[in-house]
């Protein structure tokens, strides 16, 4: 078997946190373009419904949508006992789900900063590590959590403390699991997109203005694109990378490098 064919997830089964819009519906469109059949996890089931059904026509797989509110355990384990039960097996996963709140530090209320820990870090473990005991019980798999450059550095000028600090959590987290679970076939790795053109960012009003900045500060000299980060998660889904474990691949345009 050539690599081409390994690289391909036909058989592979698994689900996207955050996988309505932006990086997560860009991330499933690849695995299911890649073979696998795979489920869309959001809070907006309606947005998911019509991300799932748009996937599935356009690459024949199976693919559905799931409410869950990631920062509930009852919700996550409901949600991972269906995905296996309705795909017959669990292979990979994408914790992607997140949200950033902007706020000064001198500023920011503590349910400001709990709202961002909670669901960018906690809902990180929960899916993380249910998913991880399924895996774990049925012969291994890969979890693929989605970090950001800003656990790598202090971005500008937007003040974004309790993100940032979330981020680097979610390495760490990351490269933890991957050591713990290191003998017993499952596989951790995360990825650290920079400056993203998502639907989202693109139209969000309080974030236009920073777009000109960001470019200009970008070695590059423009956003990534949410496809750009699909290949990446394919390979970790699959069979190619069965020796990449705790990574933390920066896909950031060299934003990182200075």
């Amino acid at each position: 078997m050539g690599i081409i064919e390994k690289m391909r997830l036909d058989g592979k089964k698994g689900f996207v946190t955050g996988g309505a819009r932006g990086i997560g519906k860009c991330t499933a469109t690849a695995f299911a373009e890649a073979g696998a059949d795979l489920a869309i996890v959001d809070l907006d089931l309606e947005t998911a419904e019509q991300t799932a059904k748009e996937i599935a026509e356009a690459t024949g797989r199976k693919v559905f949508a799931v409410r869950c509110d990631v920062t509930k355990e009852e919700d996550v384990q409901a949600m991972v006992d269906r995905v296996a039960e309705e795909l017959g097996g669990l292979d990979f996963c994408h914790a992607n789900a997140g949200i950033c709140i902007n706020a000064a530090a001198e500023e920011m209320t503590y349910a400001q900063w709990l709202k961002n820990i909670d669901v960018n870090l906690n809902s990180m473990f929960l899916t993380d590590t249910i998913a991880g005991r399924y895996m774990l019980a049925h012969g291994g798999g890969s979890i693929i959590n989605t970090a950001s450059m800003s656990g790598h550095i202090v971005n500008v000028p937007q003040p974004q403390c309790a993100y940032n600090a979330s981020k680097a959590a979610v390495i760490m987290l990351t490269k933890s699991l991957a050591v713990e679970w290191a003998k017993k076939n499952v596989r951790v790795n995360s990825i650290s997109p920079g400056y993203i053109g998502t639907d989202l960012t693109l139209n969000s009003p309080s974030l236009q203005p920073l777009i000109e900045k960001w470019n200009g500060m970008a070695p590059m000299g423009r956003l990534g694109k949410p496809e750009e980060l699909g290949s990446i998660c394919v390979y970790l889904a699959g069979d190619t990378s069965t020796f990449t474990t705790g990574s933390d691949i920066v896909v950031d345009g060299a934003f990182t490098c200075f």
